[in-house]
């Protein structure tokens, strides 16, 4: 371990930025325009690179394996349990904190052209500067516990930006939807959480683990603490398969696996700089990052890493085969982050965490360009979406025109660009894996079928926005974007390429790929997983299929719709109009999840109100009657019979003072003769009394 002091500037600097624009931004931008705000939303962001840059810098020049540490202060301390306010950098969470500040900062850049004139110009730099404070929390934190802050950031900022317009109530249910999908993951992740931390905390005899001396949470500790309770069952499950599969719920939710996919269509209601963050760069990732990050939870359970293997395979072909069937270029491009994704969890399911982790990098910076130039063409045809009304885009807008096309063949799995690269190494491990409960070929060949797919809808979306005739917008022609758009296009798509050359495969160069061997470290005990043991041939085989599935799946999108003349789509669209309206609806699962469960959760939460209301304030009400018809007869008692006595014994006594007042007359004869009267008196009554007892 290294010590590097201003570690903590790198998410610190976004939430500074956030804190101005969130608390003055208003003030600002109507005293001195956007410019303050951009030098202030869009600065921070880049001085956190260079930090993070700086950082790396000093990872790179340490020995393989080192980590550096910036320790602030004691966060918790209760009994055996610590944990600090920290942070760390390693390989991967190094690799993540470029990614996340570079190509944040750039999507920052585009947002300024973006969202010119717009009202909330200083809200939407503010949120955007807390959530790559977030991500950069989750991906640097020392600790499970720092890093879960982070994952609740990221899904707090996903409902703040995808709800930006929430005056559209459109945009204010697609950021709920999202807000409440992700708390059903939460959930999950918080059982395995729980479980972990039981686990970590107990003392099991001779059985399994004993706990000595304190104990925390850091990454550093928690590998060989995780491996020790290996043999610890709950309810005769094995503690890491439970640990490691409701982990993944919790992934499911915020990278948009199979059941929890649904909300992530609908976040491309907010504006398109929020989808290409929340895509590319950050929260999508983060599920990916955490399976990653907890390699050696899932190297011990085979049926964690088959779940996780299957459910992104499964996503992988689901969502492609949905994304062929859309129109609107956003959501094109959202089933494709869905099923990229679903490619991410094969390789970190499969035990190829290292190529997952790749695939996760060249994505942000492939699917980053897509979503932007698809914000370009959307702001082109002043905010139409429907593909069916672009085309012939090429040459108003060359830039956005070669900056889309490059990352869709990146995309596609051509050798030319580095999602080929990334996305052949997840499939052909998976297609060499033997530490499933199921063959190893049975993910490859879904993600293999979903490969073609991907290069079918992708060139489809390239050729009907960019081929054919060009549209008039309002009596316009469509018009390139400003260099500050098209400058982070250029940057975008120039990584998307040049990002290959850190992954060459062993079977080109003779040697591990560049980033394989600076990830192995993190990794290390990824290497005790069985392999099928399939040679060189088989791998030639594998890559050579995987060319042609992408070059087949390109030559269809051409054939069909280059130049938007070939009647075939339409014909085919009337012939199988049931298959069609099925796929094209998202078979439904929407509706399913509201005739479901939402309905039920809505039929349970009137029940419960009228068991509030009938049953419960039935009862209060009744002990609030019952309560008062005491308190009435308590009252009457109190006045009637306790005050009437008082009252009585206090009209006694001033009726006998009324009378005895007579005496008091102020005559000295008066007061004379009543004592002679009285001296009389005493005189017989004692004359009286002794002769009554002589």
């Amino acid at each position: 371990m290294e010590e590097f002091n201003y570690l903590w500037l790198i998410p610190a600097l976004p939430l500074l930025g956030a804190f101005i624009n969130g608390a003055f931004g208003y003030h600002l931008q109507k005293r001195f325009g956007e410019k303050a705000i951009t030098i202030i939303g869009v600065g921070l962001p880049w001085i956190s690179f260079i930090v993070a840059v700086v950082a790396f810098i000093q990872l790179k020049g340490a020995p393989d394996g080192s980590i550096l540490t910036n320790k602030l202060w004691t966060w918790v301390d209760v009994g055996q349990f610590n944990v600090n306010l920290a942070f760390g950098m390693d390989a991967l969470s190094g690799m993540m904190a470029l990614a996340v500040t570079f190509v944040g900062s750039l999507i920052h850049v585009y947002s300024v052209g973006y969202m010119h004139k717009d009202d909330g110009f200083w809200r939407f730099f503010s949120f955007l500067n807390l959530f790559m404070f977030a991500m950069l929390t989750l991906v640097l934190a020392d600790n499970l516990l720092l890093m879960f802050v982070g994952w609740e950031g990221v899904g707090l900022c996903s409902y703040l930006l995808i709800g930006f317009w929430y005056k559209d109530l459109n945009n204010a249910k697609a950021g709920m939807k999202a807000f409440v999908v992700n708390r059903i993951g939460d959930f999950g992740f918080l059982i395995g959480f729980f479980i972990l931390f039981w686990g970590l905390g107990g003392n099991w005899g001779d059985s399994g683990y004993q706990a000595s001396g304190a104990f925390s949470l850091t990454f550093r500790e928690l590998p060989a603490l995780v491996t020790s309770m290996d043999s610890k069952l709950l309810w005769g499950i094995p503690l890491a398969a439970l640990v490691g599969i409701f982990f993944f719920v919790g992934a499911a939710g915020k990278s948009a696996q199979i059941p929890l996919y649904v909300w992530l269509p609908d976040a491309m209601a907010g504006p398109t700089p929020v989808s290409a963050l929340i895509h590319a760069a950050t929260m999508v990732t983060a599920g990916v990052y955490m399976v990653a990050r907890m390699n050696f939870v899932y190297i011990l359970s085979p049926t964690a890493m088959t779940v996780v293997a299957c459910v992104g395979a499964l996503t992988a072909l689901f969502a492609a085969t949905i994304g062929c069937f859309q129109n609107d270029i956003k959501k094109v491009l959202a089933y494709s982050t869905v099923s990229q994704l679903g490619y991410m969890f094969i390789g970190v399911g499969v035990g190829a965490f290292w190529a997952g982790s790749y695939h996760l990098l060249t994505h942000a910076f492939f699917k980053a360009c897509l979503f932007l130039g698809a914000g370009s063409v959307i702001l082109a045809m002043h905010h139409e979406q429907d593909m069916r009304k672009m085309g012939g885009l090429a040459k108003p807008m060359p830039i956005t025109r070669w900056t889309y096309l490059i990352a869709c063949i990146a995309i596609a799995g051509f050798p030319i660009a580095a999602g080929f690269f990334s996305k052949d190494e997840i499939l052909w491990k998976a297609f060499n894996s033997d530490a499933l409960l199921i063959p190893g070929w049975v993910p490859w060949l879904l993600g293999f079928v979903a490969a073609g797919l991907t290069s079918f809808y992708m060139f489809r979306s390239y050729f009907m926005t960019f081929t054919g005739p060009t549209p008039k917008v309002h009596g316009h022609d469509p018009e390139e974007q400003p260099r500050t758009m098209t400058f982070v296009l250029a940057a975008l798509a120039f990584g998307a390429v040049v990002l290959s050359l850190i992954g060459l495969p062993h079977l080109w160069t003779g040697y591990h790929s560049s980033i394989e061997h600076f990830l192995s470290p993190v990794f290390a005990g990824a290497a005790q997983l069985k392999t099928a043991g399939y040679g060189h041939a088989v791998e030639w085989g594998l890559m050579a299929a995987s060319v042609g599935v992408a070059f087949l799946g390109l030559g269809i999108a051409w054939w069909l719709y280059r130049g938007r003349t070939n009647p075939i789509p339409e014909r085919m669209k009337q012939r199988f109009a049931g298959i069609h309206k099925v796929v094209y609806n998202k078979y439904y699962v929407d509706e399913a999840y509201d005739a479901t469960v939402v309905k039920g959760f809505m039929g349970l939460s009137r029940l419960s109100r009228w068991f509030d209301v009938h049953i419960i304030d039935g009862l209060v009400n009744g002990a609030g009657t019952l309560t008062r018809a005491v308190a009435w007869i308590d009252g009457a008692i109190d006045t009637y019979i306790v005050d009437g006595l008082v009252n009585l014994v206090a009209r006694v006594v001033r009726l006998a003072g009324a009378k005895l007042r007579r005496i008091q007359t102020g005559r000295l004869p008066t007061y004379l003769a009543i004592l002679v009267v009285g001296v009389v008196v005493l005189v017989v009554l004692t004359r009286f009394l002794l002769d009554l007892y002589s």
